[in-house]
């Protein structure tokens, strides 16, 4: 856990920080966010003793920090930034175990512990351990550069805009490995970025600073959602709705879904389909629940099979997965001029659908008070 409590930076007659308080709890990712200068970066050095605030107590799991020799407490906290800072004389795998070593661990056991994280970030220890910083694109030294902050383990993990100098495809990449590796290690983290999108993305708790001072302390969906003024209202800018669709699953909004099997009889599948609302279409699944396509129930013949009535589809054409966004939802119903389409699972079995009213109920909750 980290916690600031009434934590104040000033340099000269400037206040970088202004009496901010804020927890950050344990497993949780909280994303720092605000224009530039608003003193996102000076808060996450003080908690690592880079810079020294001058009011207020900072605590790194229940301990002040204060009371740590900075070195010492710097190997206790992961940290990240935008520009990597990998050793250049220094392979990989020097650079990924050195605060281990700093540590006196085992050789065996550093070794052992790079080519994990090597596996974990995704690149192949054979591959990747003696090369130099050099020889890596941008977006593999950015890796590198994560798994060396945690090399040690550290329970907690700064990151100071760790994706903002590579291109947009890499970042998006970058940003999709973070959640997934957050998720196995459960770290807890404080992310400092300029990005929204990013924010809403891998954020649980965001917290929008603006002259150095935490405007709004919330939730990505509620920050979204209901903007505490009108300095947050234009911040997040006038998308936020759609924004806000990241932040939700299809499969926490997704319904039963309407359809038959190849091998049903047409005339009880078009009986069943009678008086239901947006029952026109059906989902037609071969034996194992695998979509085949569709049937408009109101243009088959009543003695015709289901196999001759289908618009045979692929799934990867219109279907989307039950863990992806109702953002990436909405953009496959854009992309394929449908108002409904089905959800599959990880073994590509149809187990929901999703249509356009369902993503128009979440957007509602959005609230324009501040417009004017």
């Amino acid at each position: 856990m980290i916690e600031l409590k009434n934590v104040t930076k000033k340099y000269g007659d400037f206040t970088a920080v202004d009496d901010i308080s804020f927890i950050v709890a344990k497993g949780e990712v909280c994303v720092l966010i605000g224009p530039s200068g608003c003193g996102k970066s000076t808060t996450l050095k003080m908690i690592n003793r880079m810079l020294e605030p001058n009011n207020g107590e900072i605590f790194v799991n229940a301990r002040n920090v204060a009371d740590f020799k900075p070195e010492l407490l710097r190997r206790q906290i992961g940290y990240v930034i935008q520009y990597i800072g990998l050793f250049p004389h220094m392979t990989v795998s020097a650079n990924i175990g050195i605060v281990p070593r700093l540590l006196s661990w085992n050789r065996e056991i550093i070794e052992k512990r790079v080519d994990e994280l090597l596996n974990l970030i995704g690149l192949d220890p054979a591959k990747y351990s003696e090369k130099y910083p050099h020889e890596l694109s941008g977006g593999e030294a950015q890796r590198i550069g994560v798994a060396r902050a945690i090399a040690a383990d550290p329970p907690i993990l700064l990151m100071d805009e760790p994706f903002g100098a590579v291109d947009p495809l890499n970042r998006e990449i970058l940003q999709t490995e973070f959640i997934k590796i957050q998720k196995k290690l459960k770290k807890t983290v404080l992310f400092v970025t300029h990005d929204l999108d990013e924010a809403i993305r891998i954020a649980d708790r965001i917290l929008i600073l603006g002259d150095g001072r935490i405007v709004q302390n919330d939730t990505p969906e509620n920050i979204l959602a209901r903007p505490v003024n009108k300095f947050v209202h234009d911040f997040v800018g006038a998308d936020r709705a759609l924004k806000r669709l990241s932040r939700f699953s299809v499969g926490s909004v997704m319904r039963k879904p309407k359809s038959v099997k190849i091998s049903d009889d047409i005339r009880k599948a078009v009986e069943n389909a009678k008086g239901k609302p947006n029952s026109r279409f059906l989902w037609v699944l071969n034996k194992d629940d695998k979509l085949l396509g569709w049937i408009n129930t109101r243009s088959v013949k009543a003695n015709q099979p289901v196999e001759n009535a289908i618009t045979r589809l692929q799934h990867t054409s219109m279907a989307v997965r039950e863990e992806s966004t109702l953002k990436e939802a909405l953009s496959r119903m854009l992309g394929e001029g449908v108002k409904v389409v089905p959800v599959i699972n990880g073994n590509l079995k149809v187990v929901g659908e999703i249509s356009l009213l369902d993503i128009e109920k979440v957007t509602e909750e959005v609230t324009d008070k501040w417009l004017d």
